[in-house]
């Protein structure tokens, strides 16, 4: 058995030398076999199906070279597999028909729910939900509102920037934007939304105990190893465990709400299916 190991092995190691791009580009344009693999037989057509449209010649045969190489340690695993697993582990057909009944079910699920789910959310239920469960929507972490500013430290622009982005009126906020557009590396406003703090952390390339540490008040300024310059002005704060407010919610509450449904359409089916079973005499218990 060892010696099949090592003669598997073997194959899938020189593989890739034995199926140089060159052959592989020959292979493309023939009717013939492509490759053999332990019981295995590759045809062009097959890679013809295999192979994305619209690729370059050399592309196509990159793919090639990858697919052949990639089937043929299957194949030759396949092959041991056979010779060494004694009879009663090589029957699959059980697992291949308990898998085929679920799929099967699964994409039958879909078709119904797709044909049927209502994906309509309205603020009022999201308000509703949002009322009734506010113990789900406890903060991890804490959420800012936020405006952030990458920019060389001596950009002639840098104080006008700041000053517009550190204002609450929304026109201020557009212009600090239109004055980054050309002399910043990039310009972002949370000024609407809700992130969570690790989200305006990455932006520095750090984490947020150490973006807390650097702050001054309402803003946050660290430089990089490039030398260029990382600014926050934080608008508004939530603190871990206090309650996250319903406009961050909004989108997970909606996902909840529509998941309900889904799943109460697949009970519902569930339920119908086995009682047409019952009426129609497909489904008796003895």
């Amino acid at each position: 058995m060892k010696r099949r190991v090592h003669i598997a092995l073997l194959v899938i190691i020189v593989l890739p030398s034995l199926f140089s791009c060159r052959a592989i580009s020959s292979f493309l344009h023939d009717d013939d076999v492509v490759a053999k693999a332990g019981k295995g037989v590759l045809y062009r057509h097959d890679l013809d199906q295999i192979i994305p449209k619209g690729l370059s010649r050399e592309d196509s045969t990159r793919f090639a070279l990858q697919y052949i190489n990639t089937w043929a340690s299957d194949m030759v695993f396949l092959s041991i597999a056979e010779e060494q697993l004694p009879k009663v582990e090589q029957d699959v057909s059980r697992e291949l028909e308990d898998y085929r009944r679920s799929l099967l079910k699964y994409r039958y699920e879909q078709l119904y729910v797709n044909q049927r789910l209502d994906t309509a959310v309205t603020a009022d239920l999201v308000q509703d939900y949002y009322d009734s469960h506010k113990d789900k929507f406890i903060l991890a972490n804490p959420i800012v509102r936020a405006r952030y500013l990458c920019i060389h430290p001596d950009s002639p622009v840098l104080e006008p920037i700041k000053k517009k982005m550190s204002s609450e009126d929304p026109e201020d906020v557009a212009m600090a934007d239109s004055l980054a557009y050309s002399s910043a590396m990039k310009f972002t406003s949370w000024n609407d939304s809700w992130i969570d703090v690790n989200v305006l952390a990455r932006e520095f390339s750090s984490d947020w105990n150490t973006i807390s540490s650097a702050a001054k008040g309402r803003w946050v300024s660290i430089t990089d190893d490039a030398g260029l310059l990382h600014v926050a002005y934080i608008c508004e704060t939530k603190a871990a465990g206090q309650l996250a407010p319903v406009e961050y919610c909004t989108e997970k509450i909606k996902d909840i709400i529509i998941s309900s449904r889904k799943q109460a359409l697949i009970s519902g089916l569930e339920r119908d299916l086995l009682k047409e079973a019952r009426e129609n005499g497909t489904f008796v218990i003895y």
